[in-house]
């Protein structure tokens, strides 16, 4: 018998009923499918106890084993996290392991300059129909409605990163620069909280540029100084696209780090 027949999905139907894993794929890969319909359904929210292997095992018949592999990979993701005698849960972007996490900008001397949170100046939060280039990047029509954040973030005093953030308009509605700039939580943390939305994972570019007049303003540099560009695309669950981010970053006092494995 297939091993997928014995499957339930998140709402206790067949899984041969709308399970997007194909049956050939490994048994703990379809787990991990089910588990991600159940976070994406918002069946465990962020910050939220799941079930333990034990009754995720019973409910979708499989073993023990096979769902911790599954779980296993969902941790290695940053999806789920692990609490030693306490249980799994549903990762946040408010936990303080994870709310850097896709921030990979380190001071060159740690010693001497902290990476606490950094001071946010929210320049402006308008609403607006898509640019073509916009649309394209976030899987919208131009004739609808996006948000576009600008702000700038500075350690210890310095602004050091300016961002072009934009937003599809239907999933943020409400947001205004005032309600930015009054939340002390991590960006995505809010998204999180206020929004139902999860950044899951980030895709960027980066290049070396000469900024503009206005951006360099912001920044307090030289139209003549070397820049860093950083494009990046985040997607929520299931790989939709979700947010396009545009910054650009001083780079005399810091550094661009990528740890690789």
């Amino acid at each position: 018998m297939n091993a997928s027949t014995n499957l339930e999905n998140a709402a206790g139907q067949p899984a041969n009923a709308g399970m997007v894993a194909p049956s050939f794929s490994p048994l703990y890969q379809q787990i991990k499918e089910l588990v991600l319909k159940s976070l994406q359904a918002g069946e465990w929210k962020p910050g939220d106890l799941i079930p333990s292997e034990f009754e995720l095992a019973a409910r979708f018949k499989v073993s023990q084993g096979t769902v911790r592999k599954a779980i296993d990979e969902l941790s290695k993701e940053h999806l789920l996290v692990r609490r030693q005698g306490k249980g799994t849960f549903v990762a946040t972007h408010a936990e303080q392991q994870v709310q850097f996490r896709f921030l990979k900008l380190k001071p060159d001397n740690s010693a001497a300059i902290s990476q606490g949170p950094a001071e946010r100046h929210i320049i402006d939060c308008s609403r607006l129909r898509a640019p073509a280039d916009v649309a394209r990047a976030l899987s919208l029509r131009t004739s609808d409605m996006v948000y576009r954040v600008r702000r700038v973030l500075s350690f210890d005093g310095v602004p050091t990163i300016f961002e072009d953030i934009w937003l599809p308009g239907n999933t943020f509605k409400g947001l205004t620069a005032e309600r930015l700039s009054k939340d002390t939580r991590p960006m995505y943390a809010m998204f999180e909280s206020d929004f139902g939305i999860r950044m899951v994972r980030a895709q960027e570019r980066l290049r070396a540029i000469l900024s503009s007049e206005e951006v360099c303003g912001f920044l307090k540099v030289s139209t003549n100084t070397p820049l860093l560009q950083v494009e990046r695309m985040s997607f929520t669950y299931h790989d939709s696209p979700m947010e396009w981010r545009i910054g650009t970053y001083r780079t005399d006092t810091r550094h661009y780090l990528n740890e690789l494995s």
